[in-house]
């Protein structure tokens, strides 16, 4: 029996627009984001960041946030689960931090409910509900599916079934280890409250966002 070992990623995605929760925190310009996961047995360590090739305001190149995740995921039988810690520094604002538990099913539409909640500076909670599902249109190759809704609960006198995001990737792969995926997302607020709340919380004034990009990975 062949002896577990580590595994790594290296991921470079370049994107028209950053994203985050129904929020844009970029307009107008290419944004920049490598991450990279080691893993091993479950356990998994993941450092990621965000270059704006233009960031409003400032008008030239910024690397304005960087995040480190620390997970554990599992499974038992058809039921998968995760847990993390999030660490976020961001340019502007206090870093912060979250904690989270996922709990997935290997049915149908692979359902995901995710819960992040804050426990540094910025309190509330966050929950997403996700479906997937992939279409083989060749050898190796799919079109890859994904819808999920999310809930915020800032923890003063915003609750409100937030914001939407559809999204479509297929990855090609080039070798053994290197593969490249296009990708396209569609993120918009669920009720007229959120979008008033998105649309003030967004460095582009906008309650939807179109948005999609390449990235490239290289995993052994």
């Amino acid at each position: 029996m062949a002896e577990d070992k580590p595994e790594a990623d290296f991921s470079l995605g370049a994107y028209s627009q950053y994203v985050w929760r129904g929020f844009a925190f970029s307009d107008s310009s290419v944004v920049i984001q490598p991450s990279m996961t080691i893993a091993y047995k479950g356990f998994g360590v993941n450092l990621w960041g965000n270059l704006d090739t233009d960031e409003v305001g400032l008008d030239t190149m910024n690397w304005n946030e960087t995040d480190m995740t620390i997970s554990y995921d599992g499974s038992a039988g058809k039921i998968g689960y995760g847990a993390g810690w999030i660490y976020y520094n961001v340019d502007g604002a206090d870093d912060t931090q979250e904690i989270y538990a996922s709990i997935s099913g290997d049915v149908l539409l692979a359902p995901t409910l995710t819960l992040y909640t804050d426990i540094d500076s910025v309190p509330g909670w966050y929950a997403t509900l996700g479906i997937s599902h992939s279409v083989t249109v060749a050898e190796e190759m799919s079109l890859d599916l994904g819808a999920q809704i999310g809930y915020l609960d800032d923890d003063n006198t915003y609750n409100e079934f937030h914001d939407a995001l559809i999204s479509a990737s297929m990855t090609f792969p080039i070798s053994d280890y290197v593969s490249v995926t296009p990708e396209l997302y569609y993120s918009f607020a669920l009720t007229s409250d959120a979008e008033t709340v998105i649309a003030a919380g967004s460095v582009d004034g906008e309650e939807d966002h179109f948005f999609g990009g390449l990235s490239a990975s290289f995993a052994f």
